[in-house]
């Protein structure tokens, strides 16, 4: 019998990853890395992939033309190709204009919700230019503040209309909706993986609407990360990944994948690993932040250590003996079968 294959992952990162250490309530305290500094740092720290806001690949395009839009991201695209490295996504940055102040597709001001989805275009416009169709969708502030703000329902309705949009401006492309249940709004419209594929299957072509899960966001909605892996592989739409930790039910911290639970941690490199994710060139997603008492020269240790936290638990989860954990299985012997789990992580 022909020995199985081993999937040979891919990991990626944003130039947003690197960063000067501000927070919700604090000011930066390192000097930012330029952008072609940044660049320079993937391949020497492992990571193949680089993942973009619409406005990390051109910076300031709402003050220029579509045509300077796509020369600017075709300059870019070499680059790229010059540092061996390739776009995962591109997402369009919707959250930080005055123009979304209450909401961006969601928004009770119609021309505000017209921005919005002229942006997305760019952004498709971007990704094209760059050699990715995957744009990636966070919904930050498609929400409320106050329930009765918003009607929950229309609110529905015009996402559908935005998303279907940008299906139609471009036949290639996928949407992969990033669900998260608060922040920066209290009341979030897509707050989970269920959510975002059922949102999905209301548009015009959901074969081309998936997720992008991310670890924290999970937490934070207080769903185990690995479980909505696994509801996600089941529908066939987890087409990437952000893989970080979270420190409780707080902002979101964006903690170096595994610091904060190793064990939720080995449980989603399982899924990942069990259902042939990455087989087809999808990439370990990274969305982390160094912490903010790091000093510039040590600021880029977090990308190292979850990407080394990710192999180590892969080779657990490779390597464990799964005779044995379908033996406690079998017995209905979980306190056994916790503990011996919990032995392969400790001496892993």
């Amino acid at each position: 019998m022909a020995k199985k294959e081993l999937t040979k992952y891919r990991f990626s990162f944003g130039p947003w990853n690197i960063h000067p250490g501000a927070d919700p309530f604090g000011p930066p305290v390192r000097k930012e890395f330029s952008f072609p500094e940044k660049l320079k740092f993937y391949k020497k720290l492992g990571f193949d992939g680089i993942q973009f806001h619409d406005d990390d690949a051109v910076p300031d395009m709402n003050d220029l033309k579509p045509e300077q839009i796509m020369a600017k991201a075709k300059r870019l695209r070499k680059k790229l190709k010059d540092e061996g490295l390739t776009a995962e996504f591109v997402a369009p940055r919707l959250w930080e204009d005055e123009r979304t102040i209450d909401g961006a597709y969601t928004s009770n001001d119609s021309s505000c919700r017209k921005y919005a989805i002229e942006r997305s275009k760019r952004a498709i416009d971007i990704a094209k230019a760059l050699g990715t169709r995957d744009i990636v969708l966070w919904l930050a502030r498609e929400g409320t503040y106050i329930r009765e703000a918003k009607d929950s329902r229309l609110a529905i309705s015009h996402m559908v209309n935005a998303i279907n949009a940008m299906l139609e401006y471009d036949k290639d492309i996928r949407i992969l909706i990033e669900p998260k249940p608060n922040e920066p709004m209290d009341h979030a419209f897509i707050p989970t993986a269920g959510h975002a594929i059922a949102l999905g299957f209301l548009t015009v072509d959901e074969s081309r609407v998936g997720v992008n899960i991310e670890s924290a966001h999970c937490i934070l909605a207080g769903i185990d990360p690995s479980d909505e892996m696994g509801y996600a592989l089941a529908h066939g739409k987890l087409w990437t990944v952000h893989l970080n930790d979270q420190n409780g039910l707080k902002f979101d911290e964006d903690k170096t994948f595994g610091s904060v639970d190793l064990r939720r941690a080995f449980n989603q490199v399982r899924v990942l690993e069990e259902n042939g994710y990455g087989r087809n060139g999808e990439f370990i997603g990274l969305d982390i932040k160094a912490m903010r008492t790091q000093r510039k020269e040590k600021s880029l240790e977090h990308l190292k250590n979850s990407r080394e936290i990710f192999l180590r638990l892969l080779e657990i989860v490779r390597t464990i003996d799964r005779k044995k954990m379908q033996s406690y299985i079998n017995k209905r012997d979980y306190e056994g079968l916790e503990m011996f789990v919990l032995r392969n992580l400790m001496k892993g």
